[in-house]
């Protein structure tokens, strides 16, 4: 919200000034409110206009929004009983939100009670105060002020700017997401795994002319989509982890326009906050919506929405083709890879939209890196797996793609590719696991994402309907010219919008590298490579990692060893442990796997078992030699778990070894590989598991 914040009232809103043409409304209510600000001080609204009486107004069917509404909540599976959560700003579209969620939740047969204070039950408003002003304190509370009396509990949570506010050309988008992060935080913290966004039918609008500016093809185009599985930038607790179900964003309101959002708001009579800022010309979203108001026409209005929607079918049907692909043509291990079957997938017969987005999916999946494969590296990858039988190998978009040995080239490897020159990026949480509740939750939100793609998945849509599957981002607003999904006129305009908006980019786009060059670094900078006992750590956002010392041998560990009629009683036990080579309270280091932890595994495995010894010659993974006095025990138990490791160890390709997960000591020393089960003490007990944070396909995501 922006300095002196500005009310209003369904009560300032007069029939002239919503029904005045067949002209989209545009934001007549705004340039009349602008006398009624919100005095902080007083707590009152001054106004320097007469304002009409109530009755002056034009009664508001709320029914024809109520019903539709209700039907995007059972597209999404999500019924009143659930706990949600509402992003509110306080404006007339997040307010529209408000009256449309409390009314469905306490309407109909399914309707919940409220609490004795008043507040609807499973229904919170999430209240983000950016903290960029000095104003937006005050601003918040106003906001929770009106939204509590609807009888919706609020919380208003205040954002963090560790690397300092951002600038002013980069504020929308930073602030976008820090808000994004603070909505899952707060989830997170009162177990609620549905989160309802008010963006609207206006708001893809803008959108598409914003990508359409940025050549953005028919995926991008279709928009933000209706549901979608929003993750944690941050992890706080294994049990978190292991629920990886993440956040479900619902959208039901993208089919209302923003003259919609004012009437519901007027029908509820509640009031609303106008954010001055929306006004600036400064933002690129506010230039485009001030554009698009000026083409107010109903013809071009629909028209642009008929466009929108060929794209949006064309995203789901697209979206539909590749996670059937990746079910029946991806094998994904445990040991971070995957396994693409070229038979079954017969790239050669696959639409070039559909094979980018599964190659796209597929990689982004094993790099866990979420950008955009555009350009050559697509280009590349397109050509490489249209090869068939596949005889190279690549790198490309953070992956190492090769023949799997023993194919003839029938199926393709992708391997995260180890790039030493990048940081290595941990990010340690606590080992708590969930509780009861928060189990429930989990349970009842991948309940409600399954029903969800149930619904989906019944909206076949066959190729011939689909009308940009053929198309690139240059030829989307000619195809559609040529199908009549627009006029020449509606054609004209959408081009001259892009054309301002293209210009400004490029002007720009400097600057903007600059920005995202800056923060990309403070993203993956690692917060330290070394692993404290008992603490869990996410590394490289793929593989989780715990390990700990026990006190002693765990003899169902080193069972193999009685055939050389080992001491196994206390005394050899701890004495074992007391000369373990690593210390109780001594940190690990994790790197990932590299050419001299094979070579020592094997030197490793060559050592027999020979009785009455104090002495070995150890070599470590730096190459140099140590005398080091252990027991008979202790070094015949690291031998034998080399020689076992060198055995899984050949069963794992070459390129995905090198991405595994291995812990050092602070010499450099090898002490494990816990995926192939290697330690070098029976003592350290380490735990690994492939648990990208993101998971194959994005998470649901639905564009209905």
């Amino acid at each position: 919200m922006a300095r002196g914040l500005i009310l209003s009232s369904p009560t300032l809103l007069t029939a002239n000034s919503l029904f005045t043409s067949s002209k989209s409304f545009k934001l007549s209510p705004f340039s009349y409110l602008l006398h009624h600000r919100y005095n902080p001080k007083s707590s009152s609204i001054s106004s320097s206009c007469a304002c009409s009486s109530s009755s002056q107004q034009c009664p508001i069917d709320m029914s024809k929004y109520r019903q539709p509404f209700s039907n995007r909540m059972d597209m999404a599976a999500i019924k009143p009983h659930h706990r949600i959560a509402l992003g509110v700003s306080g404006g007339p579209d997040s307010i529209a939100l408000c009256v449309l969620t409390a009314g469905w939740k306490t309407a109909g047969v399914n309707s919940v009670s409220t609490d004795r204070g008043g507040f609807i039950d499973g229904l919170l408003a999430i209240i983000v105060d950016h903290g960029l002003r000095a104003e937006s304190k005050d601003e918040a509370n106003v906001v929770r002020s009106r939204v509590s009396e609807m009888g919706i509990r609020c919380e208003i949570a205040s954002c963090d700017w560790p690397n300092g506010k951002p600038k002013q050309g980069q504020l929308q988008e930073a602030a976008r997401g820090m808000r994004y992060q603070v909505f899952h935080d707060v989830c997170a913290k009162h177990q609620i795994g549905v989160l309802l966004i008010a963006h609207h039918a206006d708001d893809q609008a803008e959108l598409f002319i914003l990508r359409l500016s940025r050549n953005s093809g028919v995926l991008g185009l279709a928009g933000t989509p209706f549901t979608s599985q929003i993750f944690p930038m941050h992890t706080h607790s294994y049990g978190e982890v292991l629920a990886s179900q993440g956040i479900l964003l619902v959208r039901p309101l993208l089919d209302f326009s923003k003259e919609d959002m004012y009437k519901i708001c007027q029908g509820g009579t509640e009031e609303w906050v106008e954010d001055p800022t929306n006004q600036s010309m400064l933002f690129t979203r506010n230039r485009i919506r001030m554009a698009l108001n000026h083409l107010s026409s109903l013809v071009f209005k629909h028209e642009l929405q008929r466009v929108i929607s060929a794209c949006r079918k064309t995203r789901a049907y697209v979206d539909q083709l590749c996670h059937s692909l990746i079910h029946h043509a991806v094998v994904i291990n445990d040991h971070g890879y995957a396994a693409i079957d070229l038979q079954i997938l017969c790239p050669s017969k696959i639409e070039d939209i559909c094979l980018m987005k599964f190659l796209s999916l597929v990689l982004q999946f094993i790099s866990q890196r979420q950008r955009q494969i555009r350009g050559s590296a697509l280009k590349l990858l397109m050509d490489y797996i249209r090869t068939f039988p596949c005889k190279n190998s690549i790198t490309a978009a953070g992956c190492y793609l090769c023949p799997e040995p023993g194919s003839r080239g029938s199926r393709v490897l992708v391997c995260c590719s180890v790039d030493f020159a990048l940081p290595v990026k941990m990010e340690f949480f606590k080992t708590r696991s969930f509780g009861q509740q928060e189990f429930c939750v989990i349970n009842e939100l991948g309940k409600i994402i399954e029903d969800g793609k149930s619904y989906a998945n019944h909206l076949v849509l066959d190729s011939s309907e689909i009308h940009f599957l053929d198309v690139n981002h240059e030829s989307v607003l000619d195809e559609a010219k040529r199908l009549n999904i627009i006029s020449e006129s509606t054609y004209s305009s959408i081009r001259i919008l892009q054309k301002q908006e293209t210009d400004r980019f490029r002007s720009k786009v400097g600057a903007i590298s600059d920005f995202a060059s800056k923060h990309e670094v403070e993203v993956v900078t690692t917060l330290g490579k070394s692993l404290q006992p008992g603490k869990s750590c996410y590394f490289m956002d793929r593989f989780i990692l715990i390990w700990k010392l026990n006190d002693k041998i765990d003899t169902n560990l080193v069972s193999g060893l009685v055939d050389y009629d080992m001491d196994f009683s206390r005394d050899s036990q701890n004495f074992c442990c007391s000369s373990c080579v690593v210390g109780h309270d001594q940190a690990l280091e994790v790197r990932h796997m590299i050419e001299s932890d094979w070579l020592y595994l094997a030197e490793l495995s060559k050592y027999s078992l020979l009785e009455n010894f104090t002495e070995y010659e150890d070599m470590s993974a730096k190459g140099n030699t140590k005398m080091m006095e252990k027991t008979a025990l202790y070094l015949h138990y690291a031998s034998l778990s080399a020689k076992k490791a060198l055995v899984l160890l050949k069963s794992i390709p070459v390129a995905a070894r090198k991405s595994l997960p291995v812990l050092i000591n602070q010499d450099g020393k090898l002490m494990s590989i816990p995926s192939v089960n290697f330690r070098q003490c029976s003592c350290l007990m380490v735990h690994v598991e492939f648990k990208p944070k993101i998971p194959l396909g994005g998470g649901h995501r639905s564009f209905i």
